[in-house]
């Protein structure tokens, strides 16, 4: 079974619906009450939740070096 996407701001929420196949149970951030919401509070959701956070902010790669996963970022 695929891993849950955790679809960042920068991604268009319509992303989730048509991943739905092959990631179910993917959401964008708007979606878990998380719009404008600071990075590591998206993070730790994404690590407590079982998400994978999808971004084009390479912010969340730096999270990554220092924190490590979870959550793991694309």
């Amino acid at each position: 079974m695929a891993g849950r996407l955790l679809l960042d701001e920068n991604l268009s929420p319509r992303l989730a619906s048509a991943l739905a196949t092959q990631f179910p149970g993917s959401v964008q951030v708007r979606d878990v009450g998380l719009k404008g919401q600071i990075d590591h509070q998206i993070w730790a959701f994404a690590a407590r939740n079982g998400f994978t956070i999808t971004t084009k902010d390479d912010d969340f790669r730096g999270l990554s070096l220092l924190r490590g996963a979870p959550p793991k970022v694309i």
